[in-house]
């Protein structure tokens, strides 16, 4: 049972020193900051052979339960990604040193490969493409892969309420402007929208999780938020951040990797996907009291909701 407080958080050094102690024959010979931090503390370890290291370790008990799940997510797809299912490498568990509060810190190498730059995407059969072959092989995986992690899964009826919830709450917050919460309200009410299959998805995809290199999709880290839910989660943040050129590519490489694909709404739902996360951060400003993170969220809605209004 993790014993966390309310939160606790390590300088580099002492990550460093829980890398040393989590991998046999680790000589730490300099530390940074790593990225991603979220609720872990991350830090990126050099050894003394110049192989570089990445060490996390939860600060929430919530943080280190959606570890130990993702710790065992992470294990149950090495398989797919030896018989060549996956077609990308993901972060694989080195060593893990327990910590005093409960729950352990893990390390793993790290995975060499230049970040994704989402606006330089071009159409065609290149970059673009991969990114599209590689969220469909995700989703084509067994959801017994997350299941058995006790990550969590939802039906279709289920994933529909949850955004009806988040957009009630959104709303009594009296931030969301009235014609975009009828837009909302209206597309969550349209019941064909939301028919489609649950498949298994990352749930957190970011250019800074995808590395990349000669064209192609090499390696996908952060699958803490992995479950069985709507694949247009995975596709959201594209299709509202790449260039418009790119999206044919995009979806066209992802339907024809899919297997049996029936959702033709799904492009559609996943740019009202795209528009709900700005609830989502609103929501997470709100319950966290960060006023910045507030008025972040109001002004981006009040700017999605001028660049929308002709389709109020």
């Amino acid at each position: 049972m993790l014993q966390y407080g309310v939160h606790v958080s390590r300088t580099p050094l002492a990550l460093a020193a829980l890398s040393t102690a989590a991998v046999p024959g680790l000589d730490a010979q300099s530390v940074r900051v790593g990225e991603l931090a979220g609720d872990y503390d991350v830090a990126v370890v050099t050894g003394q052979d110049g192989q570089e290291w990445v060490v996390r370790a939860p600060r929430t008990t919530v943080a280190g339960a959606a570890l130990e799940a993702e710790i065992e997510l992470l294990d149950a797809l090495r398989l797919y990604i030896d018989t060549g299912v996956l077609p990308f490498v993901v972060p694989q568990v080195a060593g893990h040193a327990l910590l005093p509060e409960g729950g352990r810190a893990v390390v793993h190498r790290r995975i060499i490969g230049t970040t994704l730059d989402v606006e330089a995407l071009e159409p065609g059969p290149g970059l673009a493409a991969d990114l599209g072959r590689a969220i469909a092989a995700v989703h084509e995986l067994p959801t017994s892969v997350v299941e058995t992690c006790g990550l969590p899964s939802y039906t279709a009826s289920e994933y529909r309420e949850r955004r009806l919830t988040e957009v009630d709450e959104a709303a009594r917050t009296g931030r969301v402007p009235p014609t975009l919460l009828r837009r909302w309200e209206t597309a969550l009410e349209d019941v064909s929208l939301w028919r489609f299959r649950p498949v298994v998805v990352h749930g957190d995809l970011a250019p800074d999780q995808l590395l990349v290199d000669r064209q192609r999709v090499v390696a996908v880290s952060g699958w803490s938020e992995a479950r069985v839910a709507d694949p247009a989660d995975d596709l959201a943040w594209l299709l509202a951040a790449a260039p418009l050129e790119a999206v044919d590519s995009i979806m066209e490489a992802y339907q024809l990797r899919r297997t049996e694909l029936s959702d033709p709404r799904l492009a559609e739902r996943a740019m009202l996907v795209g528009e709900l996360a700005l609830a989502r951060w609103l929501l997470h400003g709100v319950r966290h009291r960060l006023p910045e993170v507030v008025e972040d969220a109001t002004s981006m809605l009040q700017d999605l909701d001028e660049a929308t209004a002709d389709q109020a």
